[in-house]
């Protein structure tokens, strides 16, 4: 494929924006710790909620919804559509919550929350788990990601396409800090939702595809349409639904879908101008990431099948591939390949920005957690402004360089998602109750962590051997890492003593105020069901409209309605 000078200029013209405005704020970004990590917590809630959803539009998120379509049809997708659940829970439990919380990053929680020497070590090492070493797993799979779309669309190596495009993202994150990243999120997700949308009418009107109609009854496709799993087929129905639904969603930690909000997602409420912003916040997010944005993606997955039937045929056509850029997660950039001139620059645009979006999150968020607590916290604790926005700037160089270099041992998408979802596997329902739960304390976090990484690491690098040890499939990997880490962090809880009373009444008193903790859970619960059933309506309505069935569509798109109206009420109901 041959790129002209006009998608050149329509790149290299955005790339140039992006650089300029994080060196346009970054003066003002630089001026403390709080305006560069929080922008000075006056944020929109519609500025944060775009950048939620163009954080988790990674470059490697149309890869995976590809492979995942590729492989086990649309029903495929439930194993990340099940995590609203837990997007809704934080929407209706936790969102106000860590408002509230007036803390800088969602580690600071730890002393908050936690007494004794061993709260702040916790604090400490987690900074350096979370900010460095899954950040670094997590920034990796969408390095790797980045690197087939351009060897693909570019023809470029891995290494030359992560070293031009981190010296553009590393520029706009480390002077611009939040609100550099904020603003960029804002124009690179119109631009990545202008060039899904346009690609997919585009690639459905192919000669060789032939309209709507032509690809939905394909042979290749027709059989790959429905929304949920053959109940008939065991197996296919507790993989991709059962154990999602039922397991995954509360039981997991995952970049975007922690329970009980953290991460960036939680920087993104912090930094709201108050708790109505960083509630509409993240509802906006939820539904946006869940309901409207997937299906671009599934329609051009589903494309991929009439015109790449198998990964031979991808790899026939693509021979330039190496081992290591091959796989089923491949065909959305193979797909890419049939645009004209223009649009093809428009879409590498946006799929760079998709790629730029959530490295330069993850960037700020890691680089957050390294110099608020670990750096002030343990190794500077007289640190000026001045100090810890070089530490930053400094920190976020250096996790770009580590995850360039580790994506180099990765293979695809969905071995980065496996991987992350087995990390956090069994400590979700932790991050749920120890809000609510006085009997959690420093320990139990200890342990949930140990084990589940442990875990982890042994079933990675079991998979890795020539023989493994242990023959086991990936989903019931993940309920063993759930169970065994859920059984040992709740010994460890009963077995040590929990936080002292002083710290807990503090902690109680800034959160919830004289008012008991569990007030207004009736509609709250109210409205997180409405807000899951709507969101899943909406998607499913889509759907619909898309395969032709109007009535059904009109219909959940009735519920939906419904579903808002309770909603509303439930957010005046709390409010009162």
């Amino acid at each position: 494929m041959t790129i002209s000078t006009l998608d050149w200029v329509i790149i290299i013209s955005f790339l140039i924006l992006f650089a300029g405005i994080g060196i346009y704020v970054s003066k003002q970004a630089g001026k403390s710790s709080k305006a560069f990590f929080l922008s000075g917590r006056n944020m929109p809630w519609w500025l944060l909620g775009v950048s939620m959803v163009a954080t988790t539009f990674a470059a490697d998120t149309p890869g995976l919804v590809t492979q995942l379509v590729r492989q086990n049809g649309v029903s495929g997708n439930w194993v990340w559509w099940a995590m609203l659940l837990t997007g809704m829970l934080t929407v209706f439990f936790y969102a106000k919550l860590w408002r509230k919380s007036e803390i800088t990053t969602d580690l600071e929680f730890y002393e908050l929350r936690y007494s004794g020497k061993i709260a702040g070590y916790l604090r400490g090492f987690r900074a350096i788990y979370l900010g460095v070493i899954f950040n670094v797993i997590t920034m990796a799979g969408v390095c790797l990601a980045g690197a087939k779309i351009a060897n693909i669309l570019l023809g470029i190596s891995q290494g030359e396409m992560l070293l031009y495009s981190s010296i553009i993202v590393v520029i706009y994150s480390a002077f611009g800090g939040l609100k550099g990243v904020l603003i960029t999120d804002f124009i690179q997700f119109i631009i990545a939702m202008i060039g899904s949308v346009w690609a997919t009418i585009y690639i459905v009107n192919l000669p060789e595809i032939g309209g709507t109609t032509n690809l939905l009854t394909h042979i290749n496709v027709s059989d790959k349409l429905a929304f949920f799993p053959d109940f008939s087929d065991t197996e296919a129905l507790v993989t991709m639904l059962i154990i999602p639904l039922a397991v995954q969603w509360w039981s997991t930690w995952y970049p975007g879908a922690e329970p009980g909000g953290g991460g960036y997602i939680a920087q993104r409420m912090l930094a709201a101008k108050d708790e109505k912003h960083a509630t509409w916040a993240t509802l906006f997010f939820n539904v946006a990431h869940y309901a409207i944005r997937p299906w671009p993606w599934i329609i051009v997955s589903l494309a991929s099948l009439v015109v790449f039937p198998s990964l031979e045929s991808i790899n026939h056509a693509f021979p330039g591939l190496s081992s290591s850029m091959q796989g089923e997660d491949v065909a959305y950039a193979a797909m890419m390949t049939y645009l004209p001139s223009g649009l093809i620059g428009i879409v590498l645009l946006s799929l760079i920005a998709a790629f730029m979006s959530t490295i330069s999150t993850q960037l700020n968020w890691g680089s957050s957690y390294i110099v608020n607590d670990f750096y002030k916290r343990f190794l500077n604790p007289n640190a000026t402004d001045k100090d810890e926005v070089l530490v930053g700037r400094i920190s976020t160089v250096v996790l770009m360089i580590c995850a360039a270099l580790f994506s180099f041992f990765l293979q695809s998408a969905g071995e980065v998602l496996n991987l992350l979802l087995q990390i956090g596997a069994g400590t979700g329902l932790l991050f749920i109750l120890r809000w609510f739960w006085s009997r959690i304390n420093p320990y139990s976090e200890i342990a949930a962590m140990i084990i589940s990484f442990v875990i982890a690491v042994f079933f990675f690098v079991n998979g890795k051997l020539d023989t493994p040890m242990i023959e086991l499939a990936g989903h019931w990997q993940l309920v063993f890492g759930v169970v065994v880490t859920t059984i040992g962090w709740l010994i460890v809880t009963l077995l040590t003593k929990p936080t002292d009373d002083d710290t807990l009444q503090t902690f109680n008193a800034l959160i919830f105020g004289k008012e008991s903790k569990f007030k207004g859970f009736g509609m709250k619960i109210l409205g997180f069901f409405s807000g899951v059933i709507g969101v899943y309506c909406t998607l499913f309505a889509i759907g619909n409209f898309i395969y032709g069935k109007t009535a059904l569509a009109f219909g959940l798109l009735a519920i939906t309605g419904v579903c808002a109206f309770v909603i509303i009420k439930s957010f005046k109901a709390e409010s009162k």
